[in-house]
This record gives structure tokens, sequence and C-alpha cells, in this order.
């Protein structure tokens, strides 16, 4: 290479160079920004994340506060002082709450709190459907034999996920009515149905021998 060669070599890394800092300093602000949001962004994660378990554990101390007390009506009463921060801790608290109300002579209060957990369209399916379903077993006694029906016929429909529990619970409204056939009909239902766990389908066996039927499993049941 000659001393020509070189030397242009030289001056054209030199202004590369030149070049190169002038442009840091135009726009190296932009990444000292950059720098600083991605700090800044992963620090507010952190401190939210703190935030939302030290809120969770708060909300788990004052539950096993409340449930450490003997009544079921103190404990009705403390669950309910309790504020949840989430719609999910919001709908167990009020679970626990309608619980405790439940086995304190309170079941109208229960019922409306569960109602209100099936009726809120924020929270997932499964805990209205839960919801609505131990609202209308607390009511088995005092709603009409045709609104019980009508309610756990909705609870009932295929796909649903609590479609076993509803299709037991009408049966037994059947059995109160009279309806002994209509209600081994639907017991045999469950028990030929491949979800059916096994608590449920030794439940629904006894109360089919009970009546005078003959539980049939299906191949590859519990049974």
């Amino acid at each position: 290479m000659s001393d020509t060669d070189s030397f242009i070599d030289e001056v054209t890394e030199e202004v590369r160079r030149d070049r190169l800092f002038a442009m840091f300093r135009r726009y190296g602000w932009i990444a000292v920004v950059v720098i600083v949001l991605i700090v800044g962004g992963a620090a507010w994660s952190e401190y939210r994340k703190s935030q939302a378990l030290a809120q969770a554990q708060k909300l788990g101390d004052n539950i096993i506060a409340a449930l450490s007390q003997n009544e079921a009506g103190e404990r009705a009463s403390e669950l309910s002082a309790i504020t949840a921060q989430t719609p999910g801790g919001g709908a167990v608290l009020q679970f626990m709450v309608a619980a405790a109300q439940s086995n304190s002579e309170q079941t109208q209060a229960a019922v409306e709190g569960l109602n209100s957990i099936a009726t809120n369209a924020d929270l997932p399916e499964i805990y209205r459907q839960i919801a609505a379903f131990k609202a209308l077993t607390l009511q088995v006694s005092t709603l009409p034999a045709a609104e019980l029906r009508l309610q756990f016929e909705a609870l009932a429909q295929p796909g649903a996920p609590l479609r076993l529990l509803a299709t037991e619970q009408l049966a037994l409204v059947d059995i109160a009515d009279g309806q002994t056939e209509a209600a081994l009909e639907r017991l045999q239902s469950i028990l030929s149905d491949a979800e059916v766990s096994r608590d449920l389908q030794q439940r629904v066996s006894q109360v089919m021998v009970a009546l005078g039927g003959t539980p049939e499993f299906v191949p590859g049941s519990q049974g």
C-alpha cells in the first residue's frame, strides 16, 4: 500500500469517527432516555409486584383472623368487614361470608351475597355458576318446585361446569314431587356420564337403590 493510500484511509477513518461523535452528541440523549425508561419500568413493575404481594398477605391474615372465631355469626361479621382489592379476591371472600352466614341462620343474607357473585360479569363463569348453585341449594325448602326446576335446568345445560350436580338436584326435586321414574332417569344419566366423580357416583347409586332402582354402570366407569 502506498503512502498516499494509507493517508487517505487515515483521513477517512477520522471523518467516520468525527461523524460518529457528532451523532452521539446530537442523539445520545435518546439512549439515555431509553435506559431511564427501562430501569424505571423495571422498578415500577417490582413495586407493583411487592404491593400486590403485601395486599394478598394482608387479606390472608385478615381472613385467618376472622375464621379463628368460634361462632359462625362472629365469623360472618368479621369476614364482612374485610375488603378485597380484586374481583376474584372479593368473590372468594364473599363465598366465605355466605358459608358463615348460612351456618348462623342468616340464610337470606347468604343468598343475597351469592347472587351478587352470580350476577357479576367481571368474574369468571365458573365463579358465577358455583355461586348460583350454592344460592339455590340454600333455598330448596323455600322456593317453589317450578322455580327450582327452572334455575337448576339452566345450570344443567350440556357443557355447563356444574351440570351433573344440577341434574342431581333436579332428581331430588322429582323425588319431592313424587316423580320417581323421572328421578331414576336423571340419576341414571349421571351414572352414564364419563365425567361423573366417584363421590357423586356413590351418592347417586345409593339414592337409586333407595328408590327401588338398579344402578347401571357404563364400561370403564368408577363403579
